[in-house]
């Protein structure tokens, strides 16, 4: 008896619990709930210089999509690999690819100077340019995008970066989209990046 009674109660306060639910999503995407904290930011103001010596800051990213990748130029595999990857995909792009942002953005300021980043992107698309900073702006540009890198010690008495390996995607108003697949063909993935032109 307390069943037939219950049920109806449970079906109707689910039901009431899902409108509610569904209504605060919808005020939230229309921007009705203002006070709703979003998800947590990737990017923001930074200082850097690249490897010609001119700065670039966040504002530098408005304007066009970019492309942003962070590593160092000591690193035996990954860096290398994506940024010919990255170039293939500024090749497929044409002449589009003058109207896209594409950076390297060091995680190892000791030693990537301007002139070792100028030296190490010599081997990929022009369009890649190089950036680094001193400790302070490069910690600071690490943290606005929320990137993982650690100095690590190597037997001889060098050292080597642990960091994440990401690309970023960011739009005409440097704001983070997704992370960029480098995983297809050249291609496919100019085509992917000719759509935020």
């Amino acid at each position: 008896m307390m069943d037939r009674t219950i049920r109806p109660l449970v079906i109707v306060a689910a039901f009431a619990g899902s409108l509610i639910v569904g209504l605060l999503l919808m005020l939230w995407a229309v921007g009705g709930l203002r006070h709703v904290t979003a998800p947590a930011a990737i990017g923001g103001p930074f200082q850097l210089t690249d490897q010609t010596g001119q700065a670039v800051t966040e504002k530098s990213l408005q304007g066009r999509p970019t492309v942003i990748f962070f590593g160092f130029t000591h690193c035996p595999d990954i860096c290398p690999t994506s940024l010919f990857e990255i170039s293939e995909v500024l090749r497929a792009m044409g002449k589009d690819a003058d109207r896209v942002n594409a950076y390297f953005i060091s995680v190892d300021p000791e030693r990537d100077t301007t002139a070792a980043m100028k030296d190490y992107l010599s081997s990929f698309d022009p369009h890649l340019k190089g950036l680094t900073g001193n400790s302070d702006q490069v910690a600071k540009v690490i943290s606005t995008f929320r990137v993982y890198a650690r100095k690590v010690p190597l037997k001889d008495g060098d050292y080597t970066m642990d960091h994440t390996a990401l690309v970023y995607l960011m739009d005409r108003d440097g704001k983070f989209v997704s992370p960029f697949n480098l995983k297809r063909t050249p291609e496919q993935s100019a085509a992917d990046l000719k759509r935020y032109l």
